[in-house]
């Protein structure tokens, strides 16, 4: 479909007949989309528009959904028999059909905004089998958005630029990996190893060489430190980044979006020959993960003087101590103290991230706010009861430790339900030496816990532990449980939160709220200063720590335009407002 280019400012001046034949292509016969768009009129931006287009299908009926779906599947079909199309397997496409009871869709271009390829569209095709009817058809609908997004850009004459940098830079990130891993085309980035510091140079040469920092280094603990200096010399700066390690086969977006956008903001501002009137510092944090010593948060942590001297003796699985490896980097151990942050001389942090998890994608949203980072807590515990022959032990005898954790697990997820922003998990449960003849005489299991406030973390757990003393007194068994981990909720402080909320909302992007689960590197600098987080959305249902994680390009460019939009709004800001 050939898609004549116009302005926005046509688009809102156009009547009701000449809109739906601008946009009413955009989706195979849903001219009627365009015409529930067109009720929304005036539109801010490219983004508003598009939300309008979105808005309008999901408050249609299933069975206007499904003859959208229908209407892209036989358009794909149409083009393939013209040649011209993407190619196709007939007899998985049936079978999904079969599965599903509509067809299947993927959008012609990757998230990128390239031509699917045959391979990428048989992996889509073959990974969605295994996915359940009511996120079929949401993704099928995803795609029919994703494909109207490209073309409303074709329409508009709008590419995105800073999107596809982002994506470009992530993508050349990512070309580094570990041996064994790397071989199978796996992503896996751990503190200090030869794929890491292959990372921090890189970063540290685009900070220099492309985007135009006034200075660049890589410090003690192996964090990328790039700072933009300001117009004003006494001003203070603002803070901003995310870490470039990985966990093992991890994705490409998780914490290095969060150092790629505002390294993209930077290049904006200095070709365009811009300074802010306060300080630009953008760190690639060196860890977060905690994948090769047990010790996370490395990174951030040395910024905030909370670098525990202990785990420089930690060994990895090869028995190289963290003061090894930091030595065979390069770096000075006791310059790790001199990293530390002097608060005053900061305005506070801001994080960008993926979202990591599926809300913003069910949501058809690309961009979201966080209210707060979740407290957590973690627990490790075994149940002990009796070992005994499960043939010959008759039911009411038994003292079943894995029943027991069975009862624990189901009351977990029960008292996980009952609160706002809380979740809570049992993750591992193993039966030492089980076998299929024995009643299991021990088990053991994982806690976690994670709640918006410290206050209804702490409730969960005081519950499930009475429970867990409860269950066993009437089952006649002992437990042992044990603190592994604890960290303090982290609240966005309410002016940085209004500021993401500002910048978000000048796009034309709905603002909502929603808290984070997962923790990151803001969760350290909260400790001494102001932070706050914005989201942007993942695909594959906000997959992550997965190599299924995706962004899309023009999500990145909305995420980076808003980065860039809270920095010049920050600037226009009176001086003693930043303060």
């Amino acid at each position: 479909m050939v898609f004549a280019v116009t302005n926005l400012e046509t688009i809102n001046d156009a009547s009701a007949e000449r809109f739906a034949r601008i946009l009413g292509d955009l989706y195979p016969d849903g001219a009627w989309v365009a015409r529930g768009a067109f009720e929304r009129r005036p539109f801010s931006g490219r983004a508003a528009l598009q939300q309008a287009l979105v808005e309008t299908v999901r408050a249609a009926s299933p069975e206007q959904w499904l003859a959208l779906i229908a209407a892209r599947a036989k358009a794909q079909a149409d083009a393939r028999t013209a040649g011209g199309g993407m190619p196709w397997d007939a007899a998985l496409e049936a079978r999904y059909h079969e599965e599903f009871r509509f067809p299947f869709v993927l959008a012609a271009r990757d998230p990128r905004g390239r031509p699917v390829t045959a391979d990428e569209y048989r992996a889509a095709l073959r990974r969605r089998l295994d996915n359940y009817p009511d996120y079929e058809l949401h993704e099928n609908l995803r795609n029919l958005h994703r494909e109207a997004q490209i073309a409303l850009g074709h329409v508009l004459g709008d590419e995105p630029g800073l999107g596809n940098l982002v994506w470009d830079w992530a993508e050349q990130l990512a070309e580094f990996s570990e041996p064994g891993y790397a071989e199978r085309g796996e992503l896996t980035v751990t503190y200090l190893t030869d794929a890491h510091r292959a990372c921090a140079r890189r970063l540290a040469g685009w900070m220099r060489d492309e985007c135009g920092f006034d200075s660049v280094e890589i410090d003690a603990v192996g964090n990328v430190v790039g700072v933009y200096h300001g117009s004003d010399p006494d001003e203070r700066r603002l803070l901003t980044g995310s870490h470039y390690d990985t966990v093992r086969n991890g994705g490409k977006y998780d914490g290095r979006l969060g150092i790629l956008a505002p390294m993209a903001c930077v290049r904006e501002l200095h070709r365009h020959g811009r300074r802010l009137p306060f300080g630009f510092e953008v760190i690639g944090f060196a860890e977060e993960e905690g994948q090769r010593y047990n010790a996370v948060f490395l990174g951030s942590g040395a910024l905030v003087g909370d670098f525990d001297p202990l785990w420089l003796e930690q060994k990895d699985t090869d028995g190289i101590t963290m003061r090894e490896a930091i030595e065979h980097a390069g770096h000075a151990v006791p310059d790790i103290a001199t990293l530390r942050r002097d608060p005053s001389r900061y305005l506070g942090f801001v994080e960008l991230h993926i979202e990591q998890g599926p809300v913003l994608d069910e949501l058809d949203l690309p961009l979201g706010i966080v209210t707060s980072i979740s407290g957590s807590v973690r627990f490790v515990g075994e149940i002990i009861g009796l070992a005994c022959h499960a043939g010959t032990t008759p039911m009411d005898r038994r003292r079943d430790a894995a029943a027991a954790a069975a009862e624990l697990t189901l009351y977990v997820e029960r008292r996980g339900r009952a609160a706002p922003g809380l979740v809570a998990t049992v993750g591992m449960l193993e039966v030492p030496s089980g076998s299929i003849n024995v009643v299991p005489g021990r088990c053991k299991f994982s806690l976690d816990i994670r709640a918006t406030t410290d206050e209804t973390r702490d409730a969960c757990a005081a519950d499930v532990r009475r429970q867990l003393q409860q269950i066993c007194e009437r089952r006649g068994l002992h437990f042992r449980i044990e603190e592994t981990m604890r960290a303090a909720a982290a609240p966005s402080a309410p002016v940085w939160r209004q500021r993401w909320e500002r910048a978000v909302e000048s796009l034309g992007v709905p603002i909502f709220h929603m808290p984070s689960g997962a923790g990151h590197d803001a969760m350290k600098m909260h400790e001494v200063m102001p932070q706050a987080m914005l989201f942007q959305r993942g695909l594959n249902a906000g997959i992550s720590h997965n190599p299924l994680e995706s962004i899309t390009n023009d999500d990145t460019e909305l995420a980076t335009r808003a980065f860039l939009t809270l920095l010049e709004q920050l600037a226009a800001e009176p001086q003693e407002d930043r303060r």
